[in-house]
Parts: C-alpha cells; structure tokens; sequence
C-alpha cells in the first residue's frame, strides 16, 4: 500500500537501535521525521546524518521525533551511530519493508550497472499518524533545515488548532 500525503501510515513494525519498535503507531501524538538515507558511512549519508545530528535539539524543541532509515543491519547502525555520535536512533530495515512501502526503493545506475538503491527521501508525520510532508530524491545541503522548518510550522498549526 502507498503512503499519501494526508491520509494515514499503513501498518508497519521495525526494529531501531537502542531496543526501540517503530511502528506506525508508537509515536502517536508526537510529530516524527522518518529519513530514509542509501547506506551507512557513505559521504552524503554521513554529511546527513551529522546534519540532522547537530539540529537534534531544535528538532525536539520543536516536538519532534527523528528516526533514520536505511537497509543496513543492526551492528552496522550501532557502529555508524557511535562513530557520529547521534543522538536519534537509526532503524535496520533489512527485508526493505518500509523502504517499499515508502516508495523509496529505485533504479539507479552504479558504475554502468543497474542496482535497486534507496532513493534519499524524507516523511514528516504528525501526531495524528498522518503524513504531513514528503521530501524526495533530495539532495543533502540545506534539506535539514527545510524539514525543521515544516516540523515547526506543523507545531504553529497545532497549537492554533487546539487553541
């Protein structure tokens, strides 16, 4: 089933570091920034990485819940997060579940052969479980700052609504 825009999270449970289960519904009334990045410790997946890294904080003033996600596996998201020392917990989705579902599973041309990568894409979710916002086929420079941004209009919103 496709994600779209204002509608729900279809179903989906995956496994993060730090012994935490992501589901679509275990950060219910919390906004959450799913990025979905090619591999661990490759240049522009590190560059991210440290980008959403070092706006952590703001991210969390803000409301939000910030997870990466990439096929690599467990011991592989342990050691990249360790090395960068992020603050947010990175989910192993190995099976590409979620990277399926999210539509972000694409043919690209590696050294003159097709591969099946991950396209590097971001979803802001709100607290109501819905889609916000999507981001795809990005590219790093000032990417995370657009996405705090949204998370920050998202919480205006809010607060308007239930004011």
């Amino acid at each position: 089933m496709a994600i779209v825009v204002n509608k729900p999270l279809p179903e989906f449970e995956a496994n993060a570091t730090g012994g935490i289960k992501v589901s679509n519904t275990s950060h219910h009334g919390h906004v959450v920034v799913l990025y979905f990045y090619p591999k661990d410790n490759t240049p522009g997946c590190t560059t991210e990485a440290m980008q959403f890294r070092d706006k952590y904080k703001d991210f969390v003033k803000a409301g939000a819940t910030v997870f990466g996600v990439s096929r690599d596996n467990m011991k592989s998201h342990d050691d990249f997060k360790t090395k960068l020392e992020l603050p947010f917990e990175l989910i192993a989705d190995t099976e590409e579940k979620m990277c399926h579902m999210f539509g972000v599973v694409k043919n690209k041309i590696m050294y003159g052969k097709k591969v099946k990568g991950i396209e590097r894409s971001t979803f802001l979710i709100g607290p109501d479980g819905q889609l916000k916002q999507e981001w795809r086929g990005l590219k790093v420079p000032g990417h995370v700052d657009e996405v705090l941004k949204a998370v920050k209009q998202l919480k205006k919103a809010a607060a308007a609504a239930t004011a």
